[in-house]
This record gives C-alpha cells, sequence and structure tokens, in this order.
C-alpha cells in the first residue's frame, strides 16, 4: 500500500503541473496574438517561454502517464496494489478519453506556437481566448469522473 501512495501522489503532482502548463499556454498565444504593437523583443520572450512551456508540459504529461500505468496496472506486479480494473470502471475510459482530449489541445496549442516559427499567423486573440477555457471544462468533466465513478 505504501508504493502505492507514493505513485498517486507523484501522478497527482505531474497532472498538476500538466495542467498548468496545459492552462498558460493558450494564454500566451492569446498574449502574443496581441503583442503585434509592443515590438520584436516582447514577442521574442513570449515565443521563448511559451516553447519551454510546451517542452515542461510534455515531459509532465509523459511522467503522470507512466504513473498513471503503474497505478492501473500495479497489481499485476506488486502485491496488495490496489486495482482500477473492474467492473463497473467505465469511468476510467470516459476520464481517459477526457484526458486525451486535454492532450490534443495542448499539442494544438503547441503546432499554433510552432507555426508563428514558420511565419504562419494566430487565430484571433478572441479565439484563443475560447481557446484558453475548453482546458477548464475538461478538467471539471475529468475531476467529477475520478470523485463521482458514476458507471
Amino acid at each position: 500500500m505504501h508504493a502505492y501512495l507514493i505513485a498517486k501522489t507523484a501522478h497527482l503532482f505531474f497532472v498538476f503541473a500538466f495542467v498548468a502548463s496545459a492552462f498558460y499556454l493558450p494564454r500566451i498565444l492569446v498574449n502574443l496574438a496581441e503583442s503585434r504593437d509592443d515590438g520584436p523583443a516582447v514577442r521574442a520572450r513570449l515565443m521563448l517561454m511559451g516553447r519551454r512551456l510546451y517542452r515542461f508540459g510534455h515531459v509532465m504529461f509523459g511522467l503522470a502517464l507512466l504513473l498513471g500505468v503503474l497505478l492501473w496496472l500495479g497489481y499485476r506486479v506488486f502485491p496488495g496494489f490496489p486495482t482500477m480494473v473492474a467492473p463497473g470502471s467505465g469511468w476510467l475510459h470516459a476520464k481517459l478519453g477526457a484526458v486525451v482530449l486535454m492532450l490534443v489541445h495542448f499539442v494544438v496549442g503547441g503546432r499554433w506556437l510552432k507555426g508563428l516559427d514558420q511565419g504562419r499567423a494566430l487565430p484571433s486573440a478572441g479565439t484563443l481566448r475560447w481557446f484558453n477555457e475548453l482546458p477548464i471544462v475538461l478538467l471539471v468533466a475529468i475531476i467529477w469522473l475520478v470523485l463521482a465513478k458514476p458507471f
């Protein structure tokens, strides 16, 4: 049980770090879309911040994923490790679907950021503001599915 609690704590830590980057990357994109008049130094700083955040988010997602797989299938390796694989664990599949959608959202934001280096334009600031709200909806759904386990 001790290994389970350590793995779950680390998993949640890395999930929080990934979600923070998923929340902040679209905000950097909004700032980039609105920084046309702020000069090249401001844009360069925002681009650097965006690239570093995108890399950080991927690392955090990878670590959260590895620990999530351990939590999911650890019962096969560690004796006494609790399992989530049982009848009535359809909530887990729905949660994983929402996690995939959050990752896709993050990757789309990263592609837009990389497109700026290639001369492509960003969507409008208004569109990016709406894009910024999507991870909140996904996070609420994920938390509800984990806590309520409705099916």
